[in-house]
Order: structure tokens, then C-alpha cells, then sequence
């Protein structure tokens, strides 16, 4: 069950963050983003959804639903929990009446470079930010009920761990 999240999620959102990202401090020399993240903030103001093992952080911005965040668990990967979270994202956006996704990941998510474009999503854009090589997608959304160009069925077994 996907549920939006409440303040007292956020020690668990921070570990799940925390268990998702580390991995990723030697290859950035730094620490990603959504491990500095304030999630009492997002939490606040409405952007976080959770289930068990996982989370996702999203808002409108622009034309589009953003995806800031989504993260699984490494204990929980390959149950299609980040699968199930970029789905709901894509059906709030749906219903919202928003015509895409986007989101970007951090070029040294290499995984994410191929994962993304598997779920329907296109790299839009590159560039430097904040110090992050990060890669940029977006995903047309179809009208809900209606197959979406470039949607793929089937699962991965990849966890996902979008920002940086």
C-alpha cells in the first residue's frame, strides 16, 4: 500500500535514504543530494508518499509532475517497489491532468541511465548543477485509462535510487 507520508515517517524515509545513497558517496565525493534532503519539509508540504521499504518524493513544477526522489530499500530491491512508486507518481500526475514526468538522476547512477528510458522515459537534457552531473528525463503521460507512448509492461529488478 502506497500512502502519503506523515512526520512520523521520516526517521524511516532518512534510513531508507541513507541505505539507498551511500553507495554512491565514493563515486561523487560527496554525499547525493537525497541524503541531505529535508524531509520534514517535503513531508510538510504534501510531496512524499511511502510504502514498506521504500519512498518517493514528487511535486508539480512547470508543465510536469517532478519525481525528486525515489528510493528502495537495498534489503527490499527487486520486489518492483520502485516500479510501484513511479506509478503512482505517474498516476497522480495522470489525474492531475499533467502531461508528463520528469526527474533527473546523477550520471554516476549508471544503472538509472538505463533503467529510465526501460520505464518510457527520455533523456531530455545534461548539465552540471550544484556540483552533480545529472541527466535529465521526462515521460509523456497518456489520459488515464489510455496506453501511454513509450510505456513498457514488465518489472525490473533494479533498485532505484533517482537524485543526486
Amino acid at each position: 500500500m502506497i500512502r502519503q507520508a506523515v512526520p512520523s515517517d521520516e526517521p524511516a524515509i532518512r534510513a531508507i535514504a541513507r541505505a539507498s545513497y551511500t553507495r554512491y558517496v565514493a563515486a561523487m565525493g560527496r554525499e547525493p543530494a537525497p541524503m541531505v534532503a529535508d524531509f520534514g519539509a517535503q513531508i510538510a508540504a504534501g510531496q512524499v508518499w511511502v510504502t514498506e521499504g521504500g519512498f518517493i518524493v514528487f511535486f508539480e513544477r512547470d508543465d510536469a509532475m517532478f519525481l525528486e526522489n525515489v528510493a528502495v530499500h537495498p534489503d527490499a530491491a527487486g520486489q518492483g517497489i520502485g516500479k510501484a512508486l513511479i506509478g503512482h507518481c505517474e498516476a497522480v500526475a495522470r489525474k492531475a491532468g499533467l502531461p508528463a514526468v520528469t526527474l533527473y538522476t546523477n550520471a554516476k547512477m549508471t544503472a538509472n541511465l538505463s533503467l529510465y528510458p526501460h520505464l518510457g522515459y527520455a533523456q531530455v537534457d545534461r548539465r552540471m548543477e550544484d556540483g552533480f552531473d545529472r541527466v535529465y528525463f521526462r515521460k509523456r503521460l497518456a489520459p488515464d485509462g489510455c496506453p501511454g507512448e513509450g510505456q513498457v509492461s514488465g518489472s525490473s529488478s533494479a533498485w532505484i535510487a533517482v537524485t543526486g
